[in-house]
């Protein structure tokens, strides 16, 4: 089983940056698909960003213009770049993996890591 482990999240100001990483314990080129998924109190989880092996980027209509998604193959890690943080973007934000190994599909998920945006 694939093990997803994010880092970067954190406390800042509202129009401020911050860089998640996601690490993945299996090579990331191989995955079909991950992405990055955020949930906030009281509220459901809802896609930010998702990435197809060989596919362009897709994202929430909340952050376009805002968050890039990449991947680092080098690192074997997955990247979402967050500029021009808002209040609303307060949330958990998860790591997603959509795998095929040994004939067998499966969803893999981070801990998650606490994006806070506060003045």
């Amino acid at each position: 089983q694939v093990q997803l482990v994010e880092s970067g999240g954190g406390l800042v100001q509202p129009g401020e940056s911050l860089r998640l990483s996601c690490a993945a314990s299996g090579s990331i080129f191989s995955f079909n698909k991950m992405g990055w998924y955020r949930q906030a109190p009281g509220k459901e989880r809802e896609l930010v960003a998702v990435v197809v092996r060989y596919g362009t980027p897709t994202y929430a209509d909340s952050v376009k213009g805002r968050f890039t998604i990449s991947r680092d193959y080098a690192k074997n890690t997955l990247d979402l770049q967050m500029n021009s943080l808002k209040p609303e973007d307060t949330a958990v934000y998860l790591c997603n993996a959509d795998i095929t190994n040994g004939g067998r599909r499966y969803n893999a998920w981070g801990q998650g890591t606490q994006v806070t945006v506060s003045s």
